[in-house]
């Protein structure tokens, strides 16, 4: 049986010797920031059908984040 302490320890210790860009078994950043921002889409729509004001603001500053991050890298990319 394994000791909480130590589990906790090995996985915090991996996460900073990890690579930023990308993880075994997940996309890359361009993924990731795509995902982000589908998901962030449809949660605006939920806080604007709710009328949370404020998330539905927060939520669309997220999203237009993340697709400047996507044109920008894709503009990198033709370059």
């Amino acid at each position: 049986m394994t000791r909480p302490g130590k589990k906790q320890a090995r996985a915090a210790s991996g996460a900073r010797g990890s690579s930023r860009n990308e993880e075994p078994g997940e996309g890359g950043v361009d993924e990731a920031v795509a995902f982000i921002a589908e998901q962030v889409g449809a949660l605006r729509k939920l806080a604007e059908r709710h009328k949370l004001d404020v998330l539905h603001y927060l939520l669309g500053m997220t999203k237009l984040e993340a697709d400047e991050h996507l044109r920008l890298r894709s503009r990198r990319k033709l370059s």
